[in-house]
């Protein structure tokens, strides 16, 4: 176990941006998110949630696959370079780590996404334990302790210092490069214990951490999927997609051509979202025509599909973004409060 003072943390931070990019939460026009960090950057470890998860380091919300040219009557087509450059994202929470592995599932897994790979190869993770934990947490349910987060290297913030635990091989290279700013301590094992002793009795307390996930397994997805709930329970829903921006595991994404002039194509990839009417658009339309087969696509996918193809890994990891900022305060604790007392 390390320990670094509080406010040595900007000479460590300065250090690491030296010789690797560094992704901080960053707070700017009263928001805070994830950005790449600079000296004249104010970084906020205060803040419990960002607005948007750190996802955006691994699968950025928009991002050029290649670009073509055509002169003289020959095309040519160059790729975008993979990165190539080692980074840290710091202070991701434990629900976000998790969102990783999910993310991992699917862009790791065959046919492997390239632009994915090359970013969490070249990432290290060093997550944040929750100091205090919000209401709108819901993580417990999901098997996810706030208080040990993992990932490459775990840390803890108390109110002088930041305790520091190397977990991975990425993590201990990270640990040897700030190495003048770590101290081990002996006494630091006994400060975590009691943190983590502190969240996990706040966790334990919170409104929605006790909620009931028995009824959504994949014997019951028909069941479910036919539910006469979903029609009263889309209604509110205004379609707009904030739910899937804010969320850490949402993976879907379209891809786009953009005329950049001079007889050049430029192909790109963007988030998109399951809630819009054109999503997955065919030539011969949309096999979701209705708002609420989209709405009820989101969740059961969430919930039901995503963990039935997944040794039973749910596709959310209570996060409670979408809680906190659906404008019409329709979220999937109320789906799965919904169907989870439907018998």
């Amino acid at each position: 176990m390390y320990r670094v003072k509080k406010d040595r943390l900007t000479e460590l931070f300065t250090s690491v941006s030296k010789v690797q990019d560094l992704f901080l939460p960053l707070r700017k026009c009263d928001q805070t998110n994830y950005g790449l960090w600079t000296p004249e950057e104010t970084f906020d470890l205060d803040t419990l949630k960002t607005v948007k998860s750190a996802k955006d380091c691994f699968f950025p919300q928009s991002e050029v696959l290649y670009r073509c040219r055509k002169e003289d009557g020959k095309i040519s087509i160059d790729p975008q370079q993979l990165c190539d450059r080692p980074f840290v994202v710091f202070g991701m929470r434990a629900c976000d780590v998790k969102a990783v592995e999910v993310l991992d599932r699917v862009f790791l897994s065959d046919p492997v996404d390239s632009f994915y790979k090359a970013r969490r190869e070249h990432g290290t993770i060093v997550s944040m334990a929750c100091h205090e934990p919000e209401e709108t947490c819901f993580c417990r349910n999901f098997e996810i302790d706030p208080a040990a987060p993992g990932a490459d290297v775990e840390t803890w913030l108390t109110e002088d210092s930041l305790y520091w635990k190397p977990l991975t091989e990425k993590g201990e290279a990270l640990t040897a490069a700030a190495e003048e700013f770590l101290e081990k301590t002996e006494d630091g094992d006994k400060t975590v214990e009691e943190e983590q002793t502190a969240i996990r009795g706040i966790v334990e307390k919170l409104p929605l951490s006790h909620l009931d996930l028995s009824r959504f397994k994949q014997e019951n997805t028909m069941e479910l999927f036919d539910s006469p709930l979903w029609e009263e329970m889309y209604k509110p829903c205004l379609a707009c997609g904030t739910c899937t921006f804010v969320c850490p595991t949402c993976q879907c994404y379209d891809i786009r051509d953009f005329d950049a002039g001079k007889n050049g194509v430029q192909r790109y990839r963007c988030w998109d979202s399951c809630m819009y009417s054109d999503f997955t658009m065919m030539a011969h339309g949309n096999m979701r025509t209705s708002q609420m087969q989209r709405f009820r696509q989101r969740f059961m996918h969430k919930l039901v599909y995503y963990p039935a193809n997944n040794d039973g890994l749910y596709s959310c990891v209570g996060c409670g973004r979408c809680v906190s900022k659906c404008p019409a305060s329709l979220n999937i604790v109320k789906v799965i409060k919904k169907l989870g007392g439907e018998a």
